[in-house]
C-alpha cells in the first residue's frame, strides 16, 4: 500500500477533477501490476495496473489506495474491471465520499466474492486525497497557502524591491508545489507589481504549469504582460465581480473570465472564488499572492497548509507585511497552526503548517 500511495502522488496537479489513486497488483509474492490516475483523470489507477499486468492479474491482490469506483463514466467501474480481470482479493486504503461510489463500490467487489480488506494506511490515504475529498464534501478545493518572507516576516522593502528574498532552492521548492496543485491563485496587486509567469519552469516539469487564477474584482488589469501573453498556452482564469466591466477583452487573448457572487462590502467573496473554483473541478489550489489574498482565506478559516519560507535577512518594520491586517483584536481569535514539518533548504528554511484543532 505505501507503494500504491507513492504511485498515486504522480498524478498529484495533474488529475483533477478525478482523485490521484495509485494501485498495485501482487501476485505470489510479486509485483505483477502498478497503476496510478493518469493524466486528465482517465484512465484509472486500476485499468492502468490492469493494462500493465496482462494475464497476470487473473488470480492477483489488489492494493488500491481509494474504494475501485462503482459509477458509469467516460468509462466503466473499475470495481468491474477488476472482477473481469480475475482479481481474487482487493486491499483498499479508504473509502470513496463522493455519493455515486461511496460504499457501492466495495459491495460490487464483494457480491463477485472477493475478499475486502479496508483502511489500510487510512490515515496517510486520506491526507493523499485531501484535495479531491475537500472538493466533495467542503464545496471547496484544499488549499495550501504559500508565504515567502524575510525573518520579521516582510516579503518587499519599503520601495518594493523583493527579488529575491529566498534563494534557488526556495524556489525550486516553489516550483514543484505548483507542480502538484491544479491551480495558483493570485490577486491583482500581485500580478501588477511582479508580472508574474506562475508557471513551472525547473526539473523537466514544464508541462505540468497548474491553472493561473487571478483575482480582479473590476477585471482592471490590463490584458498585456506574461500571464496575458501565455493564456492560449497555459489556461488562465480570472474571477471577477459580478459587476465588472466587459469581459471580451480577456475572451480575446484566449483566458476565461468567472464571475464571483460578491460579499456585503461589494468586494469578491473568497468562499464564492473557492466555490466557482470547486464548480470547475480544482481539487489543490497554490496561493501565492499578495498579502490582502491570504488574510481573506485566513479570515474565512479556508487555509488547509501553510508552507512558509523563512530567509535569513531582516527588513524592518517599513516594509511590506506577508499578511494583510485579519482584523484580530484578542489573541485568542487569532488562527492558530501546529507545525508539521520543518526543512532547510540551502539558507532558508521552510516549515509546513496545518490548522490547530
Amino acid at each position: 500500500m505505501r507503494l500504491a500511495l507513492t504511485l498515486g502522488k504522480r498524478g498529484l496537479g495533474n488529475v483533477w477533477p478525478n482523485p490521484a489513486v495509485g494501485c498495485v497488483l501482487v501476485k505470489n509474492g510479486r509485483v505483477v501490476g502498478r497503476g496510478w490516475t493518469q493524466p486528465g483523470g482517465r484512465p484509472h489507477a486500476e485499468v492502468h495496473a490492469l493494462s500493465h499486468a496482462g494475464k497476470a492479474a487473473k488470480g492477483a491482490t489488489a492494493y488500491v489506495t481509494l474504494e475501485p469506483c462503482a459509477h458509469q463514466g467516460q468509462t466503466g467501474p473499475c470495481a468491474n474491471a477488476l472482477i473481469t480481470a480475475g482479481i481474487t482479493r482487493v486491499v483498499s486504503a479508504t473509502q470513496d465520499p463522493d455519493t455515486r461510489v461511496s460504499g457501492k463500490g466495495y459491495e460490487i467487489l464483494k457480491s463477485a466474492g472477493i475478499f475486502l480488506t479496508q483502511d489500510i494506511l487510512k490515515t496517510q490515504a486520506d491526507a493523499a486525497h485531501a484535495g479531491f475529498f475537500s472538493r466533495i464534501q467542503k464545496n471547496r478545493p484544499f488549499v495550501t497557502l504559500k508565504l515567502a518572507s524575510s525573518l520579521d516576516g516582510r516579503i518587499a522593502t519599503k520601495t518594493g524591491d523583493s527579488r529575491w528574498i529566498t534563494g534557488p532552492m526556495s524556489r525550486r521548492a516553489v516550483h514543484l508545489m505548483r507542480a502538484q496543485h491544479d491551480a495558483i491563485l493570485v490577486g491583482r496587486n500581485t500580478v501588477a507589481q511582479d508580472d508574474p509567469d506562475l508557471t513551472v519552469r525547473d526539473m523537466g516539469l514544464s508541462h505540468r504549469s497548474p491553472i493561473r487564477v487571478v483575482l480582479d474584482s473590476g477585471l482592471n488589469l490590463p490584458a498585456t504582460g506574461r500571464l496575458a501573453n501565455s493564456a492560449t498556452q497555459i489556461p488562465l482564469w480570472i474571477c471577477h465581480s459580478e459587476h465588472a466591466k466587459t469581459t471580451e477583452k480577456w475572451h480575446q487573448i484566449g483566458a476565461i473570465p468567472l464571475a464571483c457572487p460578491p460579499d456585503q462590502q461589494g468586494r469578491i467573496d473568497i468562499n464564492n472564488v473557492l466555490a466557482t473554483l470547486a464548480e470547475r473541478g480544482i481539487t489543490r489550489l497554490f496561493v501565492e499572492g499578495g498579502g490582502q489574498v491570504a488574510a481573506s482565506l485566513l479570515r474565512a478559516g479556508a487555509v488547509d497548509q501553510l508552507a512558509l519560507f523563512t530567509a535569513g535577512v531582516a527588513i524592518g518594520s517599513d516594509g511590506l507585511a506577508n499578511l494583510a491586517s485579519l482584523g484580530t483584536d484578542a489573541l485568542a481569535d487569532a488562527p492558530r497552526f501546529t507545525r508539521k514539518s520543518v526543512t532547510p533548504l540551502g539558507p532558508d528554511v521552510l516549515s509546513i503548517w496545518t490548522p490547530s484543532q
